[in-house]
């Protein structure tokens, strides 16, 4: 089983944030399921070049962080349903002012990255 090199420090709001939300797709993931309950596969055509594997390992994180809730129906095939927990929901107005941030900046990260290309 993995052991940790480096613990969490619990005194440290962004140490403990960044364990929890800390890769590309999870902000992408839980303002998907914010949209209501989501199937896997319904999430996979949503969010633009994820993987099933990284999906799967990433729900797996946030359920295991207690963002994300997952409802498993006995049936054949077994239908899978992931939904927002409230600590979940309390991360939506977050993800909206990120969200906000980017759109604004992507025009200027656009300009700066072209420069970039044009000095190579």
């Amino acid at each position: 089983m993995y052991q940790r090199k480096i613990p969490i420090d619990y005194n440290c709001g962004l140490s403990v944030a960044m364990e929890v939300m800390g890769s590309k797709w999870k902000f992408c993931l839980l303002d998907e399921i914010a949209k209501g309950t989501q199937r896997p596969r319904d999430l996979v055509k949503a969010i633009n070049g994820i993987t099933k594997r990284v999906l799967q390992k990433q729900l797996g994180e946030l359920e295991v962080h207690g963002m994300v809730g997952k409802t498993i129906y006995k049936e054949t095939p077994v239908r899978v349903e992931y939904y927002l927990t409230a600590s979940g929901k309390s991360l939506l107005p977050l993800i909206a002012a990120l969200d906000k941030w980017g759109l604004d900046f992507a025009p200027r990260l656009e300009s700066i990255l072209a420069t970039e290309m044009q000095a190579l």
